[in-house]
């Protein structure tokens, strides 16, 4: 049974690492395909003076107010879109769940296997 057990903690970590390498190649990759105007710079950071993932006016100007950003390309922000998929309101948000069916599925697979056969 603790093998199984080790074996879930393993696909557990797995699966953390891909959702981890995901959101970090995703974010990259969409940095390095906006296409901003000219004198405009693609900005991450998301703060009181900068507005997250837009194409800020350059020169250190309140990106947060209108006229000093403008949307970054449709790849980009499709590829942001992705990105918050892989986080808690996409793929992560199922983590609790399955750990769940598969603990529970552990269990229900020793208590209905016949005495004396090990799992």
């Amino acid at each position: 049974m603790f093998d199984n057990l080790s074996s879930l903690g393993y696909g557990l970590i797995t699966f953390a690492i891909i959702i981890g390498v995901g959101v970090v190649l995703l974010q990259e990759f969409a940095e390095s395909v906006a296409d901003c105007p000219t004198g405009y710079a693609y900005n991450t950071n998301g703060s009181t003076i900068f507005t997250d993932n837009a194409c800020c006016l350059t020169g250190g100007v309140d990106c947060s107010s209108a006229g000093n950003y403008t949307t970054a390309s449709t790849g980009t922000t499709n590829l942001e879109y992705m990105n918050t998929q892989m986080g808690s309101s996409g793929l992560a948000g199922w983590t609790p769940a399955i750990i769940a069916l598969s603990v529970g599925m552990l269990f229900l697979g020793v208590f209905l296997t016949k005495k004396g056969r090990t799992v």
